[in-house]
């Protein structure tokens, strides 16, 4: 559905190199620190992260239950960008209709993740471009996820680079 609102936009300023934040969004075994909201886990399925390659996963939440989504990565350029595809499922790869997985009418069934990687001297700005609105980001708790993944990330490479001084 396309419409005039606004969409969901966000950056983060990261005290690392784009290398080591590029490599945080690229590993998998680093996205199953940070790649849920506090108090949730993000369990992969499979996770195939190359142009072309594919992802299930399942964010689990205490409170909410389980958000199993799934997509294809369409561009990737080391340090630069990632842009992938996000539809709803169920734990067996289906695609689910937004609706039927406790999404508003107004969720696209596909959305497109754009992340830009760009390096500000010693530090990396990473924005998040998703084609959702952004309204409708914050009322599902969306846009508030993605804040909240930032933080978790920007706190594990903190930790990490003042472990490795």
């Amino acid at each position: 559905m396309k419409t005039d609102k606004k969409e969901l936009l966000i950056s983060h300023l990261f005290d690392a190199s784009t290398e080591i934040v590029f490599k945080a969004w690229t590993d998998p075994e680093l996205l199953r620190h940070w790649y849920a909201p506090d108090g949730c886990t993000i369990e992969f399925k499979s996770i195939e992260i190359i142009p072309g390659g594919h992802f299930h996963s399942c964010i689990h939440d205490p409170v909410h239950g389980e958000c199993w989504v799934k997509g294809s990565y369409l561009e990737i350029v080391p340090n630069l960008k990632l842009v992938f595809t996000m539809v709803m499922s169920d734990k067996d790869g289906n695609s689910v209709s937004s609706v039927a997985a406790g999404k508003t009418q107004e969720w696209p069934e596909e959305q497109i993740t754009t992340v830009s990687f760009e390096p500000i001297g010693t530090q990396t700005k990473v924005t998040i471009h998703q084609t959702v609105c952004e309204e409708e980001a914050k009322k599902t708790g969306a846009y508030q996820s993605w804040i909240k993944m930032l933080n978790k990330l920007h706190f594990l490479l903190t930790a990490d680079f003042n472990s490795n001084r």
